[in-house]
């Protein structure tokens, strides 16, 4: 009885549209919900969200407004709060955009920075897909989790544990260049060697952060179904292709994603892990943008030069992800966003 009633209510509840749409076999419209509803709907999510838009709000957004500076002669101590010296400071248009194109501090600076940004695109990015390739296909499910976990211990130290643990081994005072000199061989220092400032930080940041991709992408591949892999050994396909034509595929949105993001901090190198072993091998091999902007801006007391160098920034990184996420879509991924 109850199910000829809910039967009876859902062919009255049809609109002769719907109706005759349905007889000739084309998909209902969707109709969009009210705003009013979906926020009653979501209410509970969006309140959770409230904390996290507010520390985004006081802490990126409203600091932007700031960036004002860089076309003023800003003086911090023309008045008695930030506010008044902004309003009280004179406007110069473009005159520090104009220095930094003839500075060739900054040319320096920013080669530094794309070339640190390419040994790590080349060495760092690679590492985790190919860690969580072999953890996912080889190790056995039980040394999997100690596998991860000592992985992705390294992620939770500090810039200055790690550049610590480094000395301690690669230092000309290390264990390495020790246990040399007591075989009667020539010591050597890897942290003072301006040579291979850059590949030094690559291979710290490999150690600190790859495990944190490996749990990336060994979250990708749980979603991929075990039929898939059952059904294609029992069409006769070995374990390299399995890798191969499913669990690379399973990959490839993820990769992108990270991909787009990476371009997106193409001038953004690491500057807590750089500013820590400046000194060992001088601002010549060691300075970035974000060095180079702290150095400017902090220490020698150019707001305005500091603050142009960093609008710029900022604009050829927002390109950079437009780019990239461009060459996604391309690629017929989605990116950072859909089309």
């Amino acid at each position: 009885m109850a199910l000829s009633t809910d039967g009876r209510r859902a062919r009255e509840s049809r609109t002769p549209q719907a109706t005759t749409r349905a007889a000739a076999g084309e998909r209902p419209v969707a109709t969009k919900m009210p705003l009013r509803h979906r926020l009653r709907r979501d209410r509970t999510l969006l309140l959770m969200t409230v904390p996290a838009m507010v520390l985004l709000l006081v802490f990126a957004y409203i600091p932007l407004a700031g960036n004002v500076v860089a076309f003023q002669d800003y003086d911090p101590y023309i008045a008695d709060n930030a506010f008044q010296a902004i309003t009280q400071s004179p406007w110069v248009g473009f005159e520090w955009f104009q220095q930094m194109v003839h500075d060739r501090l900054f040319w320096s600076a920013l080669r530094n920075t794309l070339v640190i940004f390419l040994l790590q695109l080349t060495l760092f990015f690679p590492v985790p897909i190919l860690l969580a390739l072999f953890i996912n296909s080889f190790v056995r499910p039980r040394v999997r989790a100690v596998a991860q976990a000592i992985l992705y211990l390294p992620h939770f130290f500090s810039w200055v544990l790690v550049v610590t643990v480094f000395q301690q081994m690669f230092g000309g005072a290390g264990l390495i260049a020790q246990t040399l000199r007591e075989h009667g061989h020539e010591g050597f220092d890897l942290m003072t060697d301006p040579g291979l400032f850059k590949f030094l930080i690559t291979f710290e940041m490999v150690w600190k952060d790859a495990g944190w991709g490996v749990i990336v992408f060994l979250a990708a591949l749980a979603a991929v179904s075990p039929d898939l892999y059952e059904a294609s050994a029992m069409d006769g396909a070995n374990r390299w292709r399995r890798i191969w034509h499913i669990t690379l595929p399973a990959l490839r949105p993820v990769v992108a994603l990270l991909l787009v993001l990476q371009v997106g901090n193409a001038l953004t190198v690491g500057f807590e892990q750089i500013l820590l072993q400046r000194t060992a091998v001088g601002p010549g091999a060691s300075e970035v943008l974000d060095t180079y902007v702290w150095n400017v801006g902090i220490t020698n007391g150019g707001f305005s030069y500091a603050a142009a160098v960093g609008i710029v920034k900022g604009i050829f990184g927002l390109l950079l992800v437009l780019g990239a996420n461009k060459v996604a879509h391309l690629m017929g991924e989605q990116g950072v966003y859909k089309k």
